[in-house]
């Protein structure tokens, strides 16, 4: 890519920038007047807004006509309007905004001048430049400037060594047995890390994280005193994939992924390994793998779930030093198969829907076929909710781009049945699942192939009746029949300061709802 002027640039950030958190804007607090007009229910202003799906230009009704708003107008309209709406005060959102507007253009500067990286799976994990496509502010990075954390960001193509801690034996907290701590030493191993003395383990670090972390006292004790000490960096570079703070290693006989805390505010959470979700990792990874094999016995479905193996971390920083290891994907992706993630597809990554000689309709029924029924019957056979949001899923294409496999991550986005009710975990499974990810890949499809638009979502439909007849879940009867599908609403959300967890939805019309149409922003 040639180095944009920064004009361009400039421009370019604001598109990126604009698209979601207009999506949030008009999903969230807007009412549809007609055509691309739309009333916001604060103050009663009109706002026309074009572009479809990824909406870039905004015009604000005045008495002199219409008035195209500048990303800082904006900002300042939607901050604006959720005062008025909801009556609550929030100086702490308009400038994540802005920082995201301003990291989208430091991530553009940066990709002009990035090699990316030659395997197809990775160069798709680092190919989210916009991001949540639902998120007010879905690349702030915690206002931080962008030289501290532009070397570790997949979207700039990034590649960087682990830090190699070695950590005193009797400070080692860990869990997952044999195999994990073999995958950990594996890590280092397979990057080349410097090894620990005797009497120490071997503990993987983020470069970022333990620079965010290291002046704490309790990690600056441990550092005086010897029971941390600093080995140094591995030789070989690990490559950030979509989530950040997880990296990918890979090398020609075995591969692996570890995860890390990063303490920055990414979308609605501080992304650190939270102690709870630490301590319950094996018991949510073990009862999603037993269903997968169940499953794949009961459906003949060759679907995947990348276990997350376990932990190793210091006790004096147990959520801080955390890193988590989980499966590769040369064991698990079936021969001659390229990984693709989900989210790349729905942000028009150009492997995506349809790829070569394939339709695009037999490329939409496939690409259903395998993400669908395993979702489905996790819940129906052990009432575990996998959420299928984009970047927790994988889709394998053979040669032609035909998708051939699912692949499912993320232990710490598992619901198990004694973690909510039955209807609040079907309403997080739909959201995950419909909302978050097929609708988005479909409207990508649709918008390459204006001509299926009203085929994608009765494709849908068929794909859970089929399931339903074959299987059996009570629920989905009514998924089809209902007047809405549930929205999480991550603009108010971050506006009130809820917490990240905290799920809270409005209903988008069902397009499921007699097999025709598409849902506003979808």
């Amino acid at each position: 890519m040639d180095r944009m002027e920064p004009v361009d640039l400039n421009a370019a950030a604001d598109a990126y920038a604009a698209a979601p958190l207009l999506n949030c804007l008009l999903r969230e607090v807007a009412d549809a007047e007609g055509g691309e007009v739309h009333r916001l229910r604060g103050s009663g202003r009109s706002l026309r807004v074009r572009g479809g799906r990824r909406p870039t230009e905004a015009e604000l009704a005045t008495e002199n006509g219409w008035h195209p708003l500048t990303h800082t107008e904006l900002v300042k309209l939607t901050s604006d309007e959720l005062f008025r709406y909801t009556g609550v005060p929030n100086d702490e959102l308009p400038g994540e905004i802005t920082d995201s507007r301003d990291a989208v253009a430091a991530i553009l500067a940066a990709r002009a001048d990035a090699v990316p990286p030659r395997d197809p799976y990775l160069r798709s994990e680092q190919a989210l430049v916009m991001g949540h496509p639902h998120h007010p502010a879905p690349k702030a990075r915690g206002g931080a400037p962008a030289a501290g954390w532009l070397p570790y960001a997949p979207e700039a193509h990034a590649r960087f060594p682990l830090v190699v801690l070695g950590l005193r034996e009797d400070e080692v907290v860990e869990e997952g047995g044999a195999a994990a701590a073999d995958a950990v030493e594996a890590l280092v191993g397979i990057l080349d890390g410097p090894r620990p003395p005797a009497g120490y383990r071997a503990l993987p670090a983020h470069p970022w994280q333990l620079g965010l972390v290291e002046g704490r006292p309790a990690v600056r004790e441990a550092f005086a005193d010897g029971r941390l000490l600093r080995l140094g960096p591995t030789r070989l570079p690990v490559w950030p994939t979509a989530s950040i703070r997880t990296v990918h290693a890979p090398d020609p006989a075995a591969d692996l992924f570890a995860k890390f805390s990063l303490d920055v505010r990414i979308t609605n959470d501080v992304r650190r390994l939270w102690r709870h979700d630490l301590l319950g990792l094996r018991r949510v990874d073990a009862a999603v793998e037993a269903g997968f094999a169940e499953t794949r016995l009961r459906t003949g479905s060759n679907a995947v779930w990348l276990r997350d193996l376990g932990y190793r971390t210091a006790a004096f920083g147990f959520e801080e030093l955390a890193v988590l290891v989980r499966d590769g994907l040369r064991g698990a992706v079936v021969p001659g198969a390229t990984p693709l993630l989900s989210a790349a597809l729905a942000e028009g990554f150009p492997w995506g829907p349809p790829v070569g000689a394939v339709e695009p309709d037999a490329w939409w029924r496939a690409y259903l076929r395998h993400v669908v029924p395993p979702v489905l019957d996790l819940f129906a056979r052990h009432g575990i909710v996998l959420e299928a949001h984009l970047q927790n899923c994988l889709v394998a294409v053979d040669d032609r781009g035909m998708p051939v496999q699912a692949l499912f991550r993320d232990a710490e986005g598992v619901k198990l049945p004694q973690d909510m009710p039955r209807e609040a975990a079907w309403q997080r499974l739909v959201y995950c699942l419909v909302v978050n990810h097929l609708a988005e890949v479909a409207g990508d499809l649709a918008a390459r192939h204006p001509r299926l638009a009203d085929a994608v979502w009765p494709a849908v439909r068929e794909e859970f009746l089929r399931y339903d007849a074959a299987y059996g879940l009570p629920e989905i009867a009514g998924l089809l029949t209902a007047p809405g599908l549930p929205a999480k609403t991550n603009l108010l959300l971050r506006w009130t300061r809820a917490d990240g967890a905290d799920a809270r939805y409005l209903p988008l019309p069902n397009p499921l709802r007699g097999g025709g149409g598409r849902p506003r922003g979808a």
